[in-house]
């Protein structure tokens, strides 16, 4: 089972609370166990798990990676000038794999899915593959 979701980003760099997305789908289609695959389709773009409770943990974890990363640097050869965008989805991971377990993503307490843009704003689509138990 397969869905292809767009997103639209409105900042250079965000991340995007896609869990109740997800986890809505996974119920329309009747899932009750077992993976989801949750995939950017862009090389500027990620997927992570992290805390969705306070907002300040995406605005930290942003600016860290602006400081490992920064936008320019004057040895960077590639044209389009969005290494550090690469970098940043090299280094958050591209996908994560989830469990799914009594029709739910199986996160803790505080955590969430997110789209990660890291050279926005753009349009932008990520692949949810389920694979269920029988």
């Amino acid at each position: 089972m397969n869905k292809e979701f767009h997103i639209q980003t409105h900042s250079h760099s965000e991340m995007l609370d896609i869990t109740h997305e997800i986890e809505g789908w996974i119920k329309e289609q009747g899932i009750q166990e077992g993976i989801a695959i949750v995939s950017s389709l862009h090389t500027t773009a990620g997927i992570t798990v992290n805390e969705n409770a306070d907002p300040d943990v995406k605005t930290d974890m942003l600016m860290r990676l602006d400081k490992i990363y920064p936008w320019t640097h004057p040895q960077d050869k590639h044209a389009e000038g969005n290494t550090a965008a690469h970098l940043k989805t090299s280094t958050v991971g591209h996908a994560q794999t989830l469990i799914i377990s009594e029709g739910e993503l199986v996160l803790g307490t505080w955590q969430g899915v997110y789209f990660c843009e890291f050279d926005g704003p753009r349009s932008r689509k990520y692949h949810v593959k389920v694979i269920a138990d029988k």
